[in-house]
């Protein structure tokens, strides 16, 4: 047992930068979970966390990368309001399909990103300059389009993408009896338990594997109690979350799209030669041009990748919305910059995962889905964000320093 804890004191102390968001979230879940007094997790409110923040987190699966090769993009909310912006006067102005408005918005955003990219890599002004022209120029076409109105609602079907749920596919489990008169049997979602078991042993063999792979390398890996204690704390939260799904309402469509998604750009950022430059070229820019890596060309399709996403999100989130505003999206930006930071990425690029990128959205969105239901002001809560924020970033410096300091 001795042996166990001091590996996993030396793991936490070498892996502080990542492991660290991991206790913190935890710690943010159980504290507001205590604050409000279990309303945090009850089953309607997990679903909703899923619903409310899902275009955030569909963003910073981009900004992660982005940021990791050094730049920033300062326009996501903008594109995001014109991208909905497009899709709603095609869709609820001019009376064509629903999809034709989905598919406007994910191209609006590729374009877009395509029109950032040009500037970034070809002509080499900074990203900052060229992504906060863009936030300027692309919030002010949104109510050109727009015509300074808002328009709604959209079609039940394009509603469905971000609203929707499935329920019932494979059938319910009764688990309970409501209390009085009309109560209603207390039942779950088969179907959503599945999927939360299949998560579960993706992850369970994508480990075992990697373990494996890790030992014929030669390199260091945890003891197999450690790394046990991991995969069952790993499939506790998974199977609770899943849970929690199944009896709320099912399994929502909104998270289908975003498990795709991560899955995909985990793949990217792992996996790929494109993955492996963005993180020579926010490493070390001069070693990367030396080594071959085009330069020019990474920088170009991040930003496509980003204005994708943007897209993307600019679909789900009219969807849920029910329509185009002009100043919808304001702030998000903030949002998505902030959980790729809290999450543990570098200020000076080089370093950021995916899965921290998404746990930092999740702090983000505890926090304030916490702070909402103990009635904190809204005048508050940006308050406790941007101090979350500052402390994140002071301890990335605090990591570099000591990380220097060892060496």
């Amino acid at each position: 047992m001795s042996n166990v804890l001091a590996e996993t004191k030396d793991l936490f102390t070498r892996n502080l930068r990542t492991s660290g968001i991991y206790i913190a979230f935890v710690a943010i879940v159980v504290l507001f979970t205590f604050l409000t007094g279990g309303t945090l997790l009850a089953p309607e409110n997990v679903t909703n966390l899923v619903l409310q923040n899902a275009h955030i987190l569909i963003m910073a699966l981009g900004m992660i990368m982005v940021i990791v090769a050094g730049h920033i993009d300062l326009s996501v909310g903008s594109v995001l309001a014109f991208a909905s912006a497009v899709s709603a006067v095609l869709v609820i102005k001019a009376g064509m399909p629903w999809w034709v408005g989905l598919l406007a918005a994910v191209v609006v955003g590729l374009l877009v990103g395509a029109w950032h990219g040009f500037w970034v890599a070809f002509v080499g002004i900074p990203a900052f300059i060229v992504t906060l022209a863009g936030m300027l120029l692309f919030r002010g076409l949104t109510w050109v389009v727009l015509e300074n109105v808002s328009l709604s609602p959209f079609p039940a079907e394009y509603k469905t993408i971000a609203t929707g749920f499935s329920r019932g596919l494979f059938g319910e489990i009764t688990v309970g009896q409501g209390s009085g008169l009309l109560a209603q049997p207390q039942t779950v979602d088969i179907f959503t338990l599945l999927i939360g078991v299949v998560a579960v042993a993706g992850f369970v063999v994508t480990q075992v594997r990697s373990r494996r792979a890790r030992i014929g390398y030669n390199q260091k890996v945890e003891s197999m109690p450690l790394f046990i204690a991991k995969l069952v704390a790993v499939a506790v939260v998974a199977m609770a979350f899943a849970w929690a799904l199944a009896f709320n309402r099912g399994f929502p469509l909104v998270l289908i799209v975003l498990g795709v998604l991560i899955l995909v750009y985990q793949l990217i950022t792992n996996r790929t030669v494109f993955g492996r430059h963005v993180y020579a070229v926010g490493g070390n820019l001069s070693a990367a041009q030396l080594s071959g890596v085009n330069v020019r060309k990474v920088n170009f399709w991040l930003f496509v990748h980003m204005g994708l996403l943007t897209g993307i999100a600019a679909a789900m989130f009219s969807a849920r919305s029910n329509g185009a505003q002009p100043g919808m999206g304001n702030s998000f930006e903030l949002d998505v910059i902030a959980a790729c930071f809290i999450g543990g990425a570098s200020t000076t690029g080089g370093i950021g995962r995916v899965t921290g990128a998404l746990v930092g959205g999740l702090v983000m969105a505890v926090m304030s889905n916490g702070m909402s239901l103990m009635g904190v002001p809204q005048s508050v809560q940006p308050i406790v964000k941007g101090l979350v924020l500052l402390i994140a970033v002071a301890f990335d410096i605090y990591n570099k320093r000591r990380a220097g300091a060892t060496r």
